[in-house]
């Protein structure tokens, strides 16, 4: 039982080595500080090296959020536990502060330091929205990309509806003159 508790926080500790993205979106994250979780559910596939977290998960970590309706978290044990990616699916929400992504579902490639939300995704930032099918987010580099690509089925009637679109609204500083 204590290898499954140590596994169980050593998996969220490197889970939240996430955030950074869009033009500076989630920039700025403490990954030392301490993590809490919760979950409805916790089930450890020690065999399969992978934890699920289900029933309304949320893992913090200094003022990051990530909440998602289950988590599964795939790592390698070898000497020590090395988390290699984590698979978000149901309402994805990553917030911090008044920054905040959203998908349906999302991947975290800790080995490449990529996150990829698909689905239709939505990222706000003081006041500013972009809407597309896919965003992925460089940890490295701070660089994030959204496109229309993974938006869906084209609507009835409609034999291809195209790679999709990105919309958005940006705001505009008032001048006083």
């Amino acid at each position: 039982m204590k290898r499954i508790a140590i596994l169980t926080l050593g998996l969220l500790g490197s889970a939240m080595l996430l955030p950074t993205a869009s033009a500076q979106v989630l920039t700025g994250h403490n990954s030392n500080a301490p993590v809490d979780f919760n979950a409805g559910r916790i089930e450890i596939q020690d065999r399969s090296d992978r934890v699920v977290l289900s029933g309304g998960v949320q893992v913090t970590q200094g003022n990051l959020t990530l909440r998602s309706a289950r988590m599964t978290i795939a790592y390698s044990n070898g000497r020590n536990i090395n988390v290699n990616r984590i698979d978000a699916t149901g309402n994805v929400v990553i917030t911090r502060g008044d920054e905040r992504a959203t998908g349906n579902a999302a991947i975290y490639d800790l080995d490449r330091r990529l996150i990829t939300l698909v689905g239709d995704v939505t990222l706000r930032q003081s006041g500013n929205d972009l809407n597309g099918g896919r965003l992925v987010i460089d940890l490295d580099s701070g660089k994030a990309v959204i496109d229309g690509s993974g938006g869906g089925t084209p609507p009835p009637g409609i034999e291809s509806a195209g790679p999709g679109r990105v919309t958005g609204t940006f705001t505009v500083p008032q001048n006083s003159r």
